[in-house]
């Protein structure tokens, strides 16, 4: 069976549906890889689009490569996962592949209203998790961290220190992450994002927080809103930096995105060395 070159789009975010979504309508085949089953259903069922989903490592991400004919890597991914940034990266110097990091754009104080300068003295940026966790920022604080189940081991020493509240995704694995770094169902929430104002003010209120932990992940993941209830209820709200990742390009224009695609699949169709001839 003939396989049709492809992008590889890197998914699991709200841009990398986006993407797929302009890069069907453009006639642009692309593989889009996810690490669970339930994100399968954020992307359009179309015969130019395929989702992969698991986990790609060693040889696995050698096979996925060749086996889908890849001419190029979308980088769409969350900003905190930079694991498979980094591997992507690899592949694309190994392989000869185009690498273009895809990223939603950074929130910045200056987007608030002069007014609410001195209100948002609460919000805190910090470097890393473990500059908050060495710190004294949650001692005696009602905390509630809304930063992935894979960061609430780190919290498990705060367990008597402060009172924290988790919010996770209403998955298994969350869920035991959360009971095994401490937390008790009575502060375990499920859910899935978006989550909208009136929901969020709601949770914090009836947890009566003081301070919340969350990732600068822009407005898909529900920063704004975060920044304007931290300035309404006179919450603390510290932020973790995303991580530095050296990449070789960076956009977070959508057509530039999409020019890139289209370039490196025109400029490759007609190359005999792609992976899978």
């Amino acid at each position: 069976m003939t396989v049709t070159p492809s992008i590889w789009l890197i998914g699991g975010t709200s841009e990398s549906r986006e993407l797929a979504q302009v890069l069907a309508v453009n006639h642009l085949p692309c593989t889009i890889s996810v690490t669970t089953e339930s994100a399968r259903s954020l992307y359009p069922c179309t015969p130019l689009l395929q989702v992969w989903v698991g986990q790609l490592e060693g040889d696995r991400l050698q096979d996925f490569i060749f086996s889908h004919k890849i001419i190029a890597i979308l980088d769409a991914s969350h900003p905190y996962a930079t694991h498979i940034s980094q591997l992507a990266i690899k592949a694309g110097e190994k392989y000869r592949l185009p690498y273009l990091r895809y990223e939603r754009k950074p929130i910045t104080h200056s987007h608030s209203p002069p007014e609410k300068a001195i209100e948002n003295e609460k919000i805190l940026s910090l470097p890393s998790f473990e500059t908050l966790i060495e710190g004294e920022y949650l001692a005696g604080e009602r905390v509630l961290l809304t930063t992935g189940y894979r960061t609430l081991h780190l919290f498990q020493p705060w367990q008597e220190r402060s009172l924290m509240y988790a919010r996770v995704l209403p998955a298994v694995t969350s869920l035991e992450a959360a009971l095994a770094a401490g937390f008790t169902p009575d502060r375990i929430i499920g859910i899935r994002p978006p989550i909208s104002l009136e929901l969020e003010r709601a949770l914090w209120q009836h947890w009566q927080i003081t301070l919340v932990v969350s990732k600068a992940s822009g407005t898909p993941g529900g920063e704004p809103i975060k920044r304007q209830l931290a300035t309404e209820l006179g919450v603390k709200l510290i932020l973790i930096d995303r991580p530095l990742v050296a990449y070789p390009q960076q956009t977070d224009d959508l057509s530039t995105a999409v020019a890139f695609c289209r370039t490196h699949f025109c400029d490759r169709l007609g190359d005999t060395s792609l992976p899978g001839n």
